[in-house]
């Protein structure tokens, strides 16, 4: 994060590179890094067990629940405490609110050693949600909702073609990609040599293609964090508190209802994450680029990492606090997980 604000203030022509290395308001670099961190956990999903964990409708209920109810709500009411007198940083905050996570959540959850079937099935339902709820979303928690309380608004239009195109680029190339590979290699390979030789070697590229990606965030708003801290502290206060409570609100509800570990960090990082890169991409198209609403979308996955980090380091203290133990599907399906 130093290193990506130093690049930033010291070679001033980065924000002009990414300009030219963008199409519409996809910046190419940020893509390529997000769907290479993104791969490699899709790539080691055994995508046969998606259909048995479709069949816990527990589990399907309460991550419905959390996504697209508390969640909403949650940084809605945020957003009313914090920041009702700024209504464009507002509108911003509630946009992310809304765009449920699609993306970096997948490598959360596999850092975390969450199930990765469910992950993925999770991230699949809020694809499919996302798609098509957000505009609806959009307008009853910026504009009905705020109308309703007396409070500053901004009515909004988001179309079916910019969410379905972030779902496309962030989770359907990934996918494809680590689907094929997997059933490709395992058909031509096996699974002894797909588990042991290809898994080791790709692995380490989620590590990689996240470092490359703070530092690119952070270089492309290095300037305006030094220039507007206060701003960027009014945005980050409600960013911390809405992971944190999402987080742990999730993962103890997991725990009360017996919900095996693996399957509760898949929950609770799903519920906790955001789909930054589509908030960012709406808040470009209907306020423009330099709009309060996109700088509020770039500031989010600068807050989202650092603390995300920190709560796969909780997720793993609590698992050893209270002898979670891993479900019977995930221990056999993934040697290292056995304990």
């Amino acid at each position: 994060m130093v290193f990506g604000i130093l690049i930033g203030n010291i070679f001033t022509d980065v924000k002009e590179w990414n300009e030219k290395m963008s199409y519409g308001s996809t910046s190419i670099p940020l893509a390529i890094g997000l769907i290479l961190m993104i791969y490699p956990p899709l790539a080691k999903v055994d995508y046969s067990l998606i259909p048995q964990a479709l069949k816990n409708r527990k589990i399907l209920v309460l991550s419905l629940l959390l996504n697209w109810i508390v969640g909403p709500v949650l940084m809605f009411l945020l957003a009313v405490f914090f920041l009702k007198k700024e209504p464009e940083y507002f509108t911003g905050l509630v946009l992310i609110g809304i765009a449920r996570c699609i993306a970096m959540v997948i490598v959360w959850n596999d850092l975390a050693g969450g199930n990765r079937e469910y992950g993925a099935m999770l991230v699949a339902l809020n694809s499919i949600f996302q798609v098509f709820t957000y505009s609806f979303y959009a307008w009853i928690f910026v504009y009905f909702l705020p109308n309703f309380l007396g409070l500053n608004s901004q009515e909004i239009s988001v179309s079916f073609k910019e969410i379905a195109q972030s779902v496309l680029i962030y989770l359907g190339i990934p996918f494809i990609s680590g689907y094929l590979s997997r059933l490709l290699l395992i058909r031509s390979k096996g699974i002894d040599w797909y588990n042991r030789k290809f898994i080791p070697i790709i692995s380490p590229i989620t590590l990689i293609a996240l470092l490359f990606t703070i530092v690119v965030m952070f270089s492309l708003k290095g300037d305006t964090l030094v220039e507007l801290p206060f701003d960027v502290i009014k945005i980050a206060i409600p960013l911390v508190f809405y992971f944190i409570l999402m987080f742990f609100t999730s993962f103890f509800i997991g725990i009360k209802m017996g919900i095996p570990y693996d399957k509760n960090a898949a929950i609770s990082f799903t519920a906790s994450g955001n789909n930054f890169e589509l908030a960012i991409a709406v808040a470009i198209s209907v306020f423009g680029l330099n709009s309060p609403q996109a700088f509020v979308g770039v500031i989010g996955p600068l807050i989202e990492v650092p603390v995300l980090i920190l709560l796969v380091k909780v997720s793993l203290f609590l698992k050893e606090k209270y002898n979670i133990k891993y479900s019977n599907e995930t221990k056999n399906s993934h040697p290292l997980y056995r304990e």
